[in-house]
């Protein structure tokens, strides 16, 4: 079951909610309303991809955010 998050069209809270279907009723928790827009999901994912370690050697800059490659920092 997805989880969704929406921020209300009339108090501007956000809020999150489990959608079983999609015809499901969405109301704010704070007012009631039954206008709310659903908003794009940021989440982290714990992955296997890479190490937050700095390397002991080849590329000298500093590990950054972004593994220091790109010299945004």
């Amino acid at each position: 079951m997805p989880i969704y998050e929406y921020v209300c069209d009339d108090c501007e809270t956000h809020f999150e909610k489990i959608v079983i279907n999609k015809q499901q009723e969405i109301s704010c928790p704070k007012c009631a309303s039954k206008k709310a827009t659903i908003q794009l999901s940021v989440f982290a994912t714990a992955g296997s991809g890479g190490s937050s370690a700095p390397s002991s050697g080849s590329s000298g800059g500093g590990g950054s955010c972004c593994g220091g490659g790109c010299s945004c920092h």
